[in-house]
């Protein structure tokens, strides 16, 4: 590795990577905190997001995990994703979304800039949830010279974790946290919980873990204490990297 990752946190699952001269935004959210509807239940954001679309500035594309909830793509990152040059998503997120999404399935690869940006699987939810919260993608990202990065997305599985950490010798995780819940699923688990956190860093064997999706939402059920807790349980406080929102981290 000759070049660090740089990433700065908005808030909730949104935060801008910087890496080998490419810049990219993860699952935009830009809306004032208040209620979102989806379908018969609502979603409550509680905290806004530090960085307006103007701050974020022109980013090379767009690492949309889905589209199909406001948690992790409001009213005005879909506005916002008009002004990019490539969304990158899951193939039924591309074809609702139109415009300059790029749907990839699981495996595939495509270039931006100097980086591979490869989909990887992701579970949002307990096994057997994908027909009713819709497909999920993450990505890794990686480059000559360059740490590879794995970004999570609305991932609940350690066991697809272990798969791609069968594929990729990852040095940096951006590990979508937060045990989400909603009445879905009894409140089973959409997101890693802590603890599955800090298994999926022993799984990937990381040097570096740094969280999003774990404030700034009402079903966000676990925040930065239960991370520190877990991660400390484990023996991985070292690896923990828990910013702020608005704070910028090189790692």
């Amino acid at each position: 590795m000759t070049e660090n990752l740089g990433i700065t946190l908005s808030g909730g699952p949104t935060a801008l990577l910087e890496l080998g001269g490419v810049r990219l935004l993860t699952d935009p959210t830009f809306d004032a905190p208040g209620d979102h509807s989806i379908g018969n239940r609502v979603l409550v954001k509680t905290e806004d997001s530090v960085l307006t679309e103007d701050a974020v500035g022109v980013v090379d594309a767009v690492l949309l995990s889905h589209d199909q909830h406001p948690d992790n793509l409001d009213d005005r990152g879909r506005a916002y994703l008009g002004t990019v040059p490539l969304t990158l998503v899951t193939p039924s997120g591309a074809e609702r979304l139109g415009g300059t999404a790029r749907g990839l399935r699981p495996w595939e690869e495509t270039r931006v800039g100097a980086l591979t940006v490869t989909a990887v699987p992701a579970l949002h939810g307990p096994e057997g949830a994908e027909p009713t919260t819709g497909e999920v993608t993450g990505f890794v990202l990686s480059g000559d010279g360059l740490p590879t990065v794995y970004v999570s997305g609305d991932n609940a599985s350690v066991e697809l974790v272990r798969e791609i950490a069968s594929r990729f010798r990852v040095d940096v995780a951006v590990l979508f946290a937060g045990a989400a819940r909603t009445a879905l699923f009894d409140g089973a688990p959409l997101t890693l919980t802590s603890a599955n956190a800090a298994e999926a860093a022993k799984v990937l064997g990381v040097a570096t873990v740094v969280p999003l999706h774990f404030r700034g939402w009402q079903h966000f059920s676990e925040g930065p204490d239960a991370l520190r807790k877990e991660f400390a349980a484990a023996g991985l406080t070292d690896r923990l990297v828990l910013l702020e929102p608005g704070e910028r981290a090189e790692v």
